[in-house]
């Protein structure tokens, strides 16, 4: 799945724009890389995300097209 989409789906980020500029202004690493928004994401990678001066660092433990706004913080765990 695109990683803009995998922002949204799993609502990281709330709108998919959103998630494609963040990527584009490189505050998103895929595994330690800097990530383009059509960047491929699979179970295991570690998503770091830079919303001003905080950092949220997720590992992806799902990948769904569609997935409820409940269900949707399953798709993921926050590293500390």
């Amino acid at each position: 799945m695109r990683l803009d989409k995998y922002l949204k789906v799993s609502r990281l980020i709330k709108r998919r724009t959103v998630a494609n500029e963040a990527c584009e202004q490189g505050r998103v690493l895929l595994n330690d890389k800097v990530a383009k928004p059509s960047a491929d994401v699979r179970i295991g990678d570690v998503l770091v995300i830079k919303f001003g001066e905080k950092e949220l660092k997720v590992r992806v433990t799902a990948v769904a097209e569609h997935v409820k706004k409940d269900d949707a913080s399953s798709m993921f765990e926050a590293i500390v």
